[in-house]
C-alpha cells in the first residue's frame, strides 16, 4: 500500500479512487487505517464477499489472498484486471496511471469515480 500511497495525488489527478479491501474484520481494519493515515478508502471484507466478485485469488501456501488490482470505470465496466502469482506480484504505479490516462482520453465525457459511488461489476 505504500505504492499507493505513494502516487495517491496522480491518482486523485485523473478522477480515480483507490479503494483497497482487506481481509480484516472492520475494526482490525480500522485500527490500521487510522495508525497508518492512509489517503484512500478501505473496506473490510473478512467474508471475501467483494474479493470473491472481482476474482481475487487466495493461495494458503503462499500466505492467502495474493494481490489484485482492477480498475474499473465510471460505468461500472471493468476496464483492466491483474492478478498477482505471489505477495510481491504487484503492476508498478506507472502501469496504471497509463490505463487511466488512456480511459480519461477515450472516455472524456464520463463522469469521474468518486469515493461514494461503488461501481457494479460487468461479466
Amino acid at each position: 500500500m505504500a505504492q499507493l500511497r505513494q502516487d495517491y495525488q496522480e491518482f486523485a489527478r485523473r478522477n480515480a479512487e483507490v479503494v483497497v479491501v482487506g481481509p480484516e474484520a472492520a475494526p482490525a481494519f480500522v485500527s490500521q487505517w487510522q495508525r497508518e493515515q492512509y489517503p484512500f478508502v478501505g473496506l473490510p471484507d473478512p467474508k471475501h464477499d467483494v474479493a470473491d466478485l472481482y476474482g481475487q485469488q487466495v493461495k494458503l501456501l503462499k500466505l492467502g489472498r495474493m494481490p489484485a488490482l482492477v480498475v474499473v470505470d465510471s460505468f461500472g465496466h471493468v476496464r483492466y484486471r491483474h492478478y498477482g502469482s505471489s505477495m510481491s506480484d504487484i503492476p508498478p504505479n506507472a502501469e496504471i496511471l497509463a490505463v487511466l490516462d488512456e480511459l480519461n482520453r477515450s472516455a472524456p465525457t464520463a463522469p469521474p469515480l468518486v469515493s461514494s459511488q461503488m461501481p457494479a461489476v460487468s461479466n
